[in-house]
């Protein structure tokens, strides 16, 4: 293995472990410090409310948990199966944020119920969007990094002098 691929493979990986203990730390704090009791950061914009969730994004798929944490764990496999494959940084940090949040809320689904089938702790409330953890925020920026990255690739790769896959 060449030492670019190892270094990102050592960043994706620090990234996850990361993301992952900020997420159980606060979690674990937001459990025994915001029940019954809300803190307004931000009075009507900021709240740090204890909630919990059993399903997935916007509480949607409350009665089949099971299958958001099947697909934590497929999504969770490959990205350690390909961890070595990268050489980007970027890229690799996009991977490591969502493998640290989706692992970090695996966790919960793990430690909070029967069979993977336990509910999220989630905390963030900006009252227009529906109550989230920083597990949930590192698999968003994740995903917009990657996103990005891809984009910026594909750009630079028409500026090279490739052509769109959908030319003819």
């Amino acid at each position: 293995m060449d030492a670019p691929a190892r270094r990102a493979a050592t960043l994706l990986f620090a990234t996850a472990t990361a993301v992952f203990a900020l997420d159980r730390l606060t979690k674990v704090w937001a459990a025994h410090a915001l029940v019954d009791r809300p803190i307004d950061l931000i009075p009507g914009a900021l709240t740090l409310r204890y909630t919990t969730n059993s399903g997935g994004a916007f509480s949607l798929g409350q009665r089949t948990p099971w299958l958001f944490a099947g697909a934590t764990l497929i999504v969770s496999g490959l990205i350690v199966l390909t961890a070595f494959r990268s050489r980007n940084a970027v890229s690799a940090v996009g991977l490591g944020l969502v493998l640290g949040g989706a692992l970090g809320n695996l966790a919960d689904r793990a430690l909070r119920g029967p069979a993977l089938s336990g509910h999220v702790v989630d905390f963030i409330d900006l009252h227009w969007w529906p109550v989230f953890n920083l597990a949930d925020s590192a698999i968003v920026i994740g995903a917009v990094v990657l996103a990005w990255t891809s984009f910026r690739d594909e750009r630079a790769g028409r500026a090279v002098g490739g052509a769109p896959d959908d030319a003819a």
